[in-house]
């Protein structure tokens, strides 16, 4: 069975994945311009150093679980089913995803392997659905910052790597607030920068 893993999540200086009024135009919210910036050369293949080292690691996913607000902007009842994602037709996971909903709907199978499974069940039974699906490879908690809290309380999560921009939001999703003892699992056993991010990776005790 692999690990259950937060890869590559971005958060500002003070703690936040994304930034208020989160909207189609603005899908992680206003105050976080250039918080992704560090990604972009991973995906056309010329990040270098510590950054590409990092990497999108997408081969040793077998599963995906997110929240609702990563999946779009729709908020409330889905007035239809016309939204599909960010991603367009070929989304880059490749295999099933779980999106948690109070409003569910059908699942959505896409080009290249992807179906979308919207679910209101606990996150441990959520969880076990995607390890199942996964087999040998990790499942990825991908966010937002509410779905990896819910994660992380419940001690769930094996391995976090995340990535801090030099840059402050002062408002918007904080990644860690509310965790309490929840944070007394993990340990920091990696802390390196480069020129633009600082990758940190905490590991349950």
């Amino acid at each position: 069975m692999g690990k259950v893993r937060v890869h590559n999540f971005t958060i500002t200086l003070d703690g936040f994945g994304a930034g208020t009024n989160q909207r189609l135009e603005e899908p992680f919210g206003d105050g976080v311009d250039h918080l992704h910036d560090w990604m972009d050369p991973l995906f056309d293949d010329t990040a270098t150093g510590l950054d590409a080292e990092v990497g999108l690691d997408r081969d040793a996913f077998g599963a995906t679980i997110m929240g609702r607000n990563m999946f779009g902007p729709v908020r409330g009842e889905w007035p239809d089913e016309s939204w599909t994602g960010w991603w367009g037709p070929n989304p880059p996971y490749h295999h099933d995803v779980w999106v948690f909903t109070h409003h569910p709907r059908a699942d959505v199978a896409m080009e290249g392997g992807t179906t979308f499974h919207f679910t209101q069940e606990p996150i441990e039974v959520v969880l076990d659905k995607a390890r199942a699906a996964a087999g040998d490879k990790d499942v990825i908690i991908a966010g937002g910052a509410a779905t990896v809290r819910q994660y992380l309380r419940a001690g769930l999560i094996d391995q976090l790597d995340i990535a801090v921009a030099p840059i402050l939001a002062g408002a918007g999703e904080p990644l860690f607030a509310g965790l309490g003892d929840a944070l007394k699992q993990y340990e920091v056993v990696r802390h390196l920068s480069s020129p633009a991010v600082t990758h940190v990776r905490l590991v349950r005790r």
